[in-house]
């Protein structure tokens, strides 16, 4: 497993130093991206002709868009933005969350880096803390899956369903997500929802420059208590200490 971990560190390293590279890698995630969604054989409740939406190249105006904005500001290939933008869309609709939040999330925690991984092991686009969550990978064919962008994804708008549930709120769902224990988890909130504004502007139609600043009053929630510790870990899967980082 270390050196597993240390394998993917140094693919990392060398994906983020050498553009070339890079961008042979997003081709092939696209690649990634379309064998999956047409071979993929999901829950029988999920949409027919889900595959063929995420995959069309001429998205709905709103979420191309959005798809567009996104592409230029973090530098990754259009078609895979595309497909991961038609995603949100598809499972924000399904779920009754809004895409951009979802996609604010995807954001902040890996700028879209589907090969992101922390210090502690969470990865992926969403930054699933994999060994907390490896039982929601069973669909997906186990928790190898994890850099899977759909699988990451997906799995991760789960576990932020699930803590805005238990949370009540959008702002406390994201401090269980992030795992704010340590710290109140104000900074990475502020950061979320502020790119969620942007986001949503993008989507109206609002010309905003990629590195466009939005003002953001987040709404103070009371931090929880020490003793909840286990409870938020479990949630969001990983340590505030290690999750705050990845802005």
């Amino acid at each position: 497993m270390a050196l597993l971990g240390l394998g993917l560190a140094l693919v990392t390293l060398i994906l983020l130093t050498n553009p070339q590279l890079r961008g042979d890698a997003e081709q092939k995630l696209l690649g990634w991206l379309q064998q999956r969604q047409n071979s993929e054989t999901t829950a029988d409740d999920e949409p027919k002709g889900t595959a063929e939406a995420t995959l069309a190249t001429n998205l709905p105006k709103e979420q191309a868009q959005v798809a567009s904005w996104i592409s230029r500001k973090y530098r990754v290939a259009p078609e895979a933005v595309g497909a991961l933008v038609a995603e949100a869309f598809t499972l924000g609709s399904k779920i009754k969350l809004d895409p951009t939040l979802i996609l604010a999330v995807m954001a902040i925690e890996s700028r879209f880096n589907p090969f992101a991984q922390s210090p502690v092991g969470a990865q992926g686009l969403m930054q699933v803390l994999t060994r907390v969550h490896s039982d929601k990978y069973e669909d997906f064919g186990g928790k190898q899956a994890a850099l899977d962008p759909l699988a990451n994804l997906r799995v991760g708008v789960k576990v932020l369903q699930d803590c805005i549930r238990n949370a009540g709120t959008i702002e406390g769902g994201l401090r269980r997500y992030v795992g704010a224990v340590e710290t109140d988890g104000n900074d990475y909130v502020a950061k979320v929802m502020a790119e969620q504004q942007r986001l949503r502007s993008v989507a109206r139609g609002v010309k905003l420059p990629i590195n466009a600043g939005t003002p953001v009053l987040v709404r103070a929630t009371p931090a929880k208590p020490a003793d909840d510790k286990r409870e938020l870990e479990a949630d969001a899967g990983t340590p505030a200490a290690s999750k705050l980082q990845s802005s």
